[in-house]
């Protein structure tokens, strides 16, 4: 680690440090003496270490030499943003660490949501063991690797991923870096051409979910003010079937109650009404972290807890996809509840456009269980 790397991390102790001291001010008069010592031994260490360091640097230019890194750096982000082709930087795991512009155009997903996802979780079930694998092997310098994948967002066509290893400046590990470019015959553009033709399916699916929410303001709108439980027994009858197998609303943050359960015909769904919230690892994630999940095809079994007979839920249930809102007027605010969504069988995942959707419902839901409570 250089020098200069060295005095950053050192500076930014201390801000985190002298942050910890200004929140140390409401101790009781008592403890001042020792938040007082610890206050001056913070700033003795400043004068006698970090300025010094300072004034060294300075003298022998790698002051000079952190800003010009430092400008070379945002360039190259500047560079990896704009470039024409869809790219992503990965660790050995898949985890999205960047993204560019191109690549969110083509995943349909935005850099802020796919940053610390992996990016097998935009793929195909189908694809996703052999880009895992063939990662790994190039992060273990193996050599660059090229196959196919489909998108989630469009699986009727397929994508050329190919991976190359790369080393980010002094990091340890190896990332790796993923060019996505879509196959087949592409027509160029004219000048005065039509553009391409719509998609039905997808103008379909936008219409079904626009409908949706309109029938979930239809509800939220006709209930009286105070009627939490309402709220989640109204929204849980407007998703269920025609947007999830199951519907399942908790009331609650610390202390949670199941209030709906709803389900497909003969679904042991008395099972899952008579389960402790508590006793389910999303639905207490949910509620004390506000953020939401995603799944397809649900790794973890145990993920929603057990029913009374012991079973999985999520096993029991067949569940291939599901999603997890908190029910939160505004981000960071207090959680009023959790709406859980599965589907099963057959039926499609949910997909990343449909999530948004519910996590907009999910903050009329939580206006709706809030209005006309006193205080809140």
């Amino acid at each position: 680690m250089s020098q200069m790397e060295e005095f950053g991390e050192e500076l930014a102790d201390f801000v985190r440090r002298t942050a910890e001291l200004k929140s140390a001010r409401s101790v009781p008069s008592g403890d001042l003496g020792t938040v007082l010592d610890a206050a001056l031994f913070e700033l003795d260490h400043v004068a006698a270490q970090l300025w010094p360091t300072y004034e060294r640097l300075a003298v022998n230019g790698q002051w000079d030499d952190a800003t010009s890194d430092r400008d070379e750096q945002r360039l190259l982000r500047s560079l990896f943003q704009r470039m024409p082709l869809p790219v992503a930087l990965v660790d050995r795991e898949t985890v999205v660490r960047r993204m560019n512009f191109a690549a969110t155009g083509l995943t349909g997903v935005r850099a802020g949501y796919a940053t610390g996802r992996p990016l097998t979780g935009f793929l195909v079930h189908a694809d996703r063991v052999a880009f895992r694998s063939q990662t790994a092997a190039v992060a273990r310098g193996e050599g660059d690797r090229s196959l196919n994948v489909h998108l989630q967002q469009n699986p009727g066509a397929p994508v050329r991923a190919t991976l190359t290893a790369l080393r980010p400046g002094a990091e340890p590990r190896t990332a790796v870096l993923v060019v996505l470019q879509p196959t087949g015959d592409r027509t160029p553009h004219r000048p005065g051409a039509q553009g391409p033709a719509p998609d039905l399916g997808e103008a379909t699916r936008h219409a079904a979910q626009l409908d949706l929410m309109d029938a979930m303001a239809s509800a939220l709108l006709t209930l009286e003010d105070g009627d939490r439980a309402g709220v989640l027994e109204a929204a849980a009858a407007v998703l269920h079937g025609r947007f999830a197998d199951w519907v399942i609303a908790d009331e609650g943050a610390a202390r949670l109650r199941r209030t709906a359960v709803l389900g497909p015909p003969d679904a042991p769904a008395a099972d899952v009404l008579a389960q402790d919230p508590a006793a389910c690892p999303l639905v207490v994630e949910a509620a004390r972290g506000g953020a939401a999940s995603l799944q397809v095809r649900p790794e973890d079994p145990d993920a929603f807890g057990r029913d009374a007979s012991g079973a999985p839920v999520l096993v029991r249930a067949d569940v291939t996809s599901l999603l997890c809102v908190p029910l939160t007027a505004r981000a960071q605010g207090p959680v009023e509840g959790v709406l859980t969504l599965f589907r099963s069988g057959a039926r499609l995942a949910f997909s990343l456009a449909e999530a948004r959707a519910v996590d907009v419902m999910s903050r009329h839901m939580a206006l709706a269980m809030r209005r006309g409570t006193p205080g809140r």
